[in-house]
């Protein structure tokens, strides 16, 4: 075997290994379903809502949905202003600084019409539903990722 030969076998072993791996991590390494996932389940397909409640509720996503895409834009157009910033600074500068405050004031107005939103769902269940809603939500932010 020549040493070309034997480079591309070298080259074609690791990259079916690196295909294996993704394969395996892929196929039994999932990640959780997101917070908003669980309790969306939760919401339709546990809780025996009653039509009113289903039609109040999708207008409080749809109007959520709205908020989140906003916000979600801010924040990729933040990413953007740090990355020019990084750029331009080369290091931890006042314009670095300021992007990354930038980027914390649209994460955190984010995390509270995330928080608005599951409060006003949550003011359309009855008792017995905002209980077990509650108890779903306590998990979802105090469970220890695995």
């Amino acid at each position: 075997m020549t040493d070309r030969s034997r480079f591309l076998f070298v080259i074609l072993i690791a990259f079916g290994a690196a295909l294996a791996g993704v394969f395996v991590g892929r196929s039994y390494i999932v990640a959780p379903p997101p917070v908003e996932s669980e309790l969306h389940q939760l919401l339709h397909e546990e809780l025996d809502l009653d039509p009113t409640q289903e039609t109040r509720i999708e207008a409080i996503e749809a109007r959520f949905a709205i908020q989140k895409q906003a916000l979600e834009l801010e924040l990729r157009a933040d990413n953007a202003r740090l990355a020019q910033a990084i750029q331009t600074e080369h290091g931890y500068g006042l314009q670095v600084s300021a992007a990354i405050d930038r980027s914390h004031k649209a994460m955190g107005e984010l995390q509270k019409v995330t928080l608005e939103h599951i409060f006003a769902m949550r003011g359309v269940l009855r008792p017995e539903q905002a209980t077990r809603f509650d108890d779903a939500v306590v998990k979802a932010l105090t469970v220890e990722a695995k």
